[in-house]
């Protein structure tokens, strides 16, 4: 049975019909990005354009994990980068000047009042911190769906945005314990200390595009072995049919649990690199919007398709740091109109996503299934096949 199964997925268009290109064209993709930093001074705003894109591709990749593999909603995902950019404030900044802790950094910084923490020990911190929250969150959701996943998730990104905002005078006005300094912010924050190179500076980006390529391949590793694991699949079972996933034995709670925490993890990841590479953690970072504008780069990209959020990610972050700002923000004033078009930027992202439902409603590289889906992708022929297995 289990074999008749694998020939007719093998028969299905598009799937594991082009292994090796596809392993040779990650392969080109990787050393190109790699290389790149090279045709570019150390400093200059591609560099920081695309170093900003790589840590996206990151959050999308953990919000993908919720929304493409497991089918769950998450309009709070912006929590989680609250949660790992404050973890970096904490544990590696000033902000606590009574403590004097220092692990592993280098030695200008063990003369610093605060807490001083490698960044290598800070990242399972933040995935970890991250994760707990993430199981946290999915706790309530797991007998909603829907809607009113939808509306408990926006409420704990919220919750955690008020938190981050009031933060400086007690959690909801008890206490005055000064857990985010509010609005002012935490700064500075540690710059990245990696063993065996120097630390990282503001003026030489290339260090920092390094080390966000590093994390995005890390993740997308992590992604593909999941999403091939027995609990991957577990979760495109409860994506397609809960009901039937359930009634084949599959632990939905657990596995529900499973995605909100592992995604929360790599969104806590990439908050505590955002952290220290704006050097500051402020609240106003952490508005709803940002948690609209990664889920906008795994509808861009894909549901579900761990290449296609990569390029959705990349996409979307080069017209809103590079695209709009630098060459289409004068376009309003040109045709008489007194307006800067990045007071528009979500309302540009709303539209495109509109003519993407239109017009690929899959997504830029959609997942073969989804793809399936959308377009009644198995031909007679396949079903024939089918039939006869």
């Amino acid at each position: 049975m289990t074999a008749a199964i694998g020939r007719t997925v093998g028969r299905l268009p598009g799937l594991g019909s082009s292994r090796t290109r596809n392993i040779v064209l990650a392969t080109v993709v990787i050393v190109f990005a790699a290389v790149l930093p090279f045709f570019y001074d150390s400093g200059s705003a591609f560099i920081e354009d695309a170093t900003t894109a790589l840590i996206y591709v990151v959050m999308a990749l953990g919000l993908n994990i919720v929304v493409g593999f497991a089918g769950l909603l998450d309009l709070g995902y912006v929590a989680f980068f609250a949660i790992g950019a404050y973890t970096i404030g904490w544990f590696g900044s000033g902000f606590f000047v009574d403590q004097s802790i220092h692990i592993g950094v280098a030695e200008q910084l063990s003369a610093l009042p605060g807490i001083h923490i490698n960044y290598l020990l800070i990242i399972p911190l933040a995935a970890l911190f991250a994760a707990l929250f993430g199981a946290l969150l999915g706790a309530p959701t797991l007998r909603l769906r829907g809607d009113y996943i939808a509306i408990v998730t926006l409420a704990f990104g919220e919750i955690v945005g008020r938190i981050a905002v009031n933060g400086d005078e007690g959690v909801f006005g008890i206490g005055t314990f000064n857990l985010t300094n509010g609005r002012r912010g935490i700064t500075p924050v540690d710059k990245i200390d990696l063993p065996l190179v120097e630390r990282f500076t503001t003026l030489d980006l290339r260090p920092w595009y390094w080390t966000a390529l590093g994390m995005a391949l890390v993740v997308v590793f992590i992604n593909i072995r999941l999403r091939d694991s027995r609990l991957g699949r577990a979760w495109i079972a409860v994506r397609e049919d809960e009901v039937a996933a359930v009634s084949m034995g599959i632990p939905t709670v657990k596995v529900k649990l499973y995605a909100y925490a592992l995604g929360a993890a790599m969104g806590g990841v990439a908050g505590s690199f955002l952290g220290s590479y704006f050097n500051t953690v402020n609240a106003d970072q952490f508005e709803f919007s940002f948690s609209i504008f990664v889920l906008a780069m795994i509808i861009l990209g894909g549901l579900g398709s761990i290449w296609g959020v990569v390029v959705g990610a990349v996409t979307l972050s080069f017209i809103n740091t590079r695209l709009i700002p630098d060459v289409l923000n004068d376009v309003p004033s040109k045709v008489g109109l007194d307006f800067d078009l990045t007071q528009l930027g979500f309302g540009i992202f709303g539209f495109l996503l509109v003519i993407m439902m239109v017009l690929r409603p899959q997504g830029l590289i959609p997942e073969a299934r989804r793809e399936a889906e959308l377009t009644e992708g198995m031909t007679e022929e396949s079903v024939f096949e089918v039939k006869a297995t």
